[in-house]
């Protein structure tokens, strides 16, 4: 088994103080290997990165087109938001059109990780609802799928038709069975897959075209669009995908997904990555995204996004810069 390659290193004055190693892959949408770094067929679980095959069948079923969803929803749906009032007020809207609530969700209330709107229900004594979730989007896609095929309210047991659909979409896109699942933490089933496999999968998104003949192609083209077109409702300010994807002003779509997994579309180029820091680090796995799409000729490594995530200062509590984040080895 290939082991994982440096990715990304912290350094501390003259000090190299730690590396963040991990595996990537980038695949064309015939399912070839491009480039791929450390091994390309180590199995993980994508988490919320691949958010974008989860929505596949809300488009594909026709629920979607039944529930008059906007593209705006649609983004939401393939979100990890930051639980701002921009994505739940939205949340809550589109729960009120279908005839539900917040109690019809299942994903677990979670406070908001945006920091003003935490600090602001914290003033106001108010607690955070499922709406507040970052998966609550994804969350009111799938009842709007259950709805529409008249199925049972716990849309999240690995049995239920909701996640049937899921996990065919997943292998179908991945081109691999999947040998697993684990739980989410929004409480929703999550299928195992090699990076290879995940690099395919958005490669074929990054093929797909809207009008295209098939109806999967059409889904996986509006899902990745509608995402790169309201990057403030895929993750939030401040946050690596909002950031970067304006920076690359619609071009290219990336998600993010905990313990340390992203992935990108790059329709131009009809290219797919998936990308694992095996320490679980965000800042690894954002500094390793970012490269890569620098990399690809992409995303202007002079950007202010490109360096805040690429090559950013390490500042202590007295304002000084201590040390700096930069990729490591052939990603410099």
């Amino acid at each position: 088994m290939t082991q994982p390659v440096p990715m990304a290193e912290v350094w501390r004055g003259e000090f190299l103080e730690s590396i963040h190693r991990g595996h990537a892959v980038i695949c064309d949408a015939s399912g070839e290997i491009v480039e791929a770094w450390g091994d390309p067929e180590a199995v993980i679980l994508p988490r919320s990165s691949i958010k974008m095959i989860q929505g596949l069948p809300l488009i594909e079923s026709g629920a979607a087109e039944a529930a008059g969803l906007t593209d705006e929803q649609i983004g939401l749906a393939c979100a990890s938001h930051g639980g701002a009032p921009i994505h739940t007020d939205r949340v809550k809207s589109w729960l009120a059109d279908i005839g539900l609530t917040d109690d019809d969700l299942r994903c677990g209330a979670q406070p908001p990780t945006d920091t003003r709107t935490r600090h602001a229900m914290i003033r106001a004594d108010e607690k955070p609802c499922q709406c507040h979730n970052n998966c609550s989007g994804k969350h009111t896609g799938f009842l709007t799928l259950t709805k529409h095929l008249g199925a049972g309210p716990e849309y999240v047991d690995i049995d239920h038709p909701v996640q049937v659909a899921v996990k065919e979409a997943f292998e179908t896109m991945t081109g691999q069975t999947s040998p697993g699942y684990g739980i989410d933490g929004c409480s929703a089933p999550n299928f195992a897959s090699s990076l290879h496999g995940i690099a395919r999968a958005m490669a074929l998104f990054a093929a797909a075209d809207e009008d295209g003949p098939s109806v999967r192609q059409r889904a996986a083209a509006r899902l990745a669009r509608c995402m790169r077109t309201y990057p403030e409702l895929v993750a939030g300010e401040g946050r690596a995908c909002t950031e970067l994807m304006r920076a690359m002003e619609g071009r290219v779509t990336i998600k993010t997904g905990a313990e340390a997994v992203f992935t990108a579309i790059i329709p131009e180029k009809k290219l797919g990555i998936a990308l694992k820091i095996v320490d679980g680090s965000p800042r690894g796995s954002e500094c390793a995204i970012t490269s890569l799409l620098v990399r690809l000729g992409v995303l202007d490594p002079n950007h202010p996004a490109a360096k805040k995530f690429r090559e950013p200062p390490i500042v202590n509590w007295r304002g000084t810069t201590t040390g700096f984040i930069r990729p490591a080895g052939e990603f410099v």
